[in-house]
């Protein structure tokens, strides 16, 4: 489970990325554009970190303020880099019921994180949801789009293991 770029080539890559957020916010003119605005810096960052709400905020002659109220409002946009895969822990009543609450526990150990952060290495996010419909199959969790039904906390590991192992492949 190793990262295979330095801390400075990563700097370098979020600095050009937001360069093209910058170049591209010359397409937007102002408040009402806001929104699609922050959709498209997220699209090219991943997130939204303080420095590309500033430009925004100044690109689009809007308060710095009312840019992070909307950034914090909408659930869709992030102020926290988010990992390749996010994972999200089912809490609705049968997933819960059934372990879930074990399930995110034992993730946060395993992966080092609190519900709602990224790993250092930046593959998992960890979120609850309150139902991802999958109440027949709790305790649920999903990956990015794969549903996994009836986890153990003993089969996190080898889930985990999968992702790390197509990351290496395709290396």
């Amino acid at each position: 489970m190793s990262n295979h770029t330095c801390m400075c080539c990563e700097k370098q890559e979020e600095q050009e990325r937001l360069r093209q957020v910058t170049e591209q916010l010359t397409t937007y003119s102002d408040k009402r554009e806001l929104i699609q605005a922050l959709h498209m810096a997220q699209g090219i960052l991943g997130y939204l970190p303080l420095e590309a709400q500033a430009t925004v905020a100044a690109t689009l002659e809007i308060p710095l303020s009312e840019v992070s109220g909307v950034v914090s409002f909408y659930s869709h946009f992030t102020p926290q880099p988010r990992g390749k895969h996010i994972i999200r822990v089912c809490l609705g009543t049968a997933c819960y019921v059934r372990g879930g609450k074990k399930i995110a526990d034992r993730l946060c150990e395993i992966l080092d994180v609190r519900v709602g952060e990224t790993t250092k290495d930046r593959q998992f996010t960890l979120e609850v949801a309150r139902c991802i419909g999958a109440c027949g199959l709790a305790p649920a969790i999903s990956i990015d789009d794969k549903v996994y039904k009836q986890v153990h906390t003993d089969k996190l590991e080898a889930i985990l293991e999968w992702y790390y192992q197509e990351e290496e492949q395709h290396a």
